[in-house]
């Protein structure tokens, strides 16, 4: 009863940022001038941008099957992509993409995975998942100096506060990764804080969860002190993963026969925007995503920045959205309606 209440407020709560947005963007436009642009973009081009989508989603999956081998779990490469299916569409659905690793949990328990494993599998892959954002982040504020003058000079306050928030999300958790006995430390000491002060209840329960969870962050530890070169392929792997999203306004750009930007700038500010919202409590981060989109991209797309905003999103986030939505639910049919002997 609570998981399906919560299913219905996370979807009121999407179908409510997702009209706002639309109002947001299309307000005073002339709509049917931007579709007459969007019917003349160049199809041949836009196809290989949904090849994209599902390199990014299957890159995930690639990722989870490499490491899956590296604990001689050996998982059919078919159910990996299930697994990252799942994980994208509910990360796309759930304010912080914070719904995709717990049914990814779930599903990995369906195949029998010990939970250890599959936690400590996720918990690699999200650290390596926001580590290039990080590094993509720190090299543009360190060494794009007029990359930042030219394009970002209207959203430096937005930029700086997703980067920021992406380095501390990463930071603590290496912290709990490496410091875990220091990390159960503080936060015992803090419910015990709580709880003198009567802001919590004294649970047995919360400290056995604690404990289970740190002891998840001891074996992530123990994993990539014996697993290095494994590492280095999944940053690799990662890498190519997130710019092959990225790379989809680039085609974008392309179906439009627009020229006068290089690739790597037109890859670059569309990795700008996901430093800038990854962390913010919207789903996809909607909303935002199409105002930074519109105000970085307007010297690139020049007049047709609202069409081409409505491609790279509808390509970037909405594809990405219906194809996990897909293979969501053929996750759920097999696992629930497919005979367990045929599977």
């Amino acid at each position: 009863m609570q998981g399906r209440k919560k299913v219905i407020k996370n979807g009121v709560f999407l179908l409510a940022v997702f009209l706002l947005t639309i109002y947001g963007v299309f307000r005073g436009e002339d709509l049917g001038q931007m579709m007459e642009a969007i019917r003349r973009a160049d199809i041949r081009w836009l196809l290989p941008g949904v090849v994209f989508v599902i390199c990014f989603i299957g890159g995930e999956s690639v990722i989870i099957w490499y490491m899956m081998r590296s604990f001689s779990i050996f998982v059919r490469k078919r159910i990996c992509f299930l697994f990252s299916s799942v994980g994208f569409f509910f990360s796309c659905i759930t304010p912080s993409a914070s719904g995709g690793q717990p049914m990814q949990l779930y599903y990995m328990k369906k195949e029998k995975i010990p939970l250890p494993i599959s936690a400590v599998v996720l918990m690699i892959v999200t650290i390596t998942y926001k580590l290039v954002l990080v590094a993509v982040g720190l090299g543009i504020l360190l060494f794009g100096k007029s990359f930042q003058d030219h394009y970002l000079g209207g959203i430096l306050p937005v930029y700086y506060l997703g980067l920021a928030l992406n380095v501390l999300c990463v930071g603590f958790m290496s912290v709990l990764v490496f410091c875990p006995k220091l990390t159960e430390h503080i936060l015992v000491m803090g419910e015990r804080w709580l709880e003198k002060v009567h802001l919590l209840k004294r649970l047995r329960t919360r400290r056995k969860k604690l404990r289970d969870a740190m002891e998840i962050y001891r074996e992530t530890a123990d994993y990539l002190k014996q697993h290095k070169r494994v590492l280095a392929v999944v940053i690799l792997l990662t890498f190519m993963q997130r710019f092959a999203l990225f790379a989809v306004t680039w085609m974008v750009y392309q179906s439009f026969g627009l020229s006068g930007t290089g690739m790597t700038d037109v890859v670059l500010l569309q990795a700008v925007i996901a430093v800038s919202v990854d962390m913010l409590p919207l789903p996809g981060g909607m909303g935002i995503s199409e105002a930074l989109f519109l105000r970085i991209f307007a010297p690139v797309f020049g007049a047709l920045v609202l069409p081409g905003m409505v491609l790279a999103r509808g390509l970037g986030y909405y594809s990405e959205l219906l194809i996990s939505a897909a293979f969501t639910a053929a996750a759920q049919i097999y696992y629930t309606v497919w005979p367990e002997k045929l599977r």
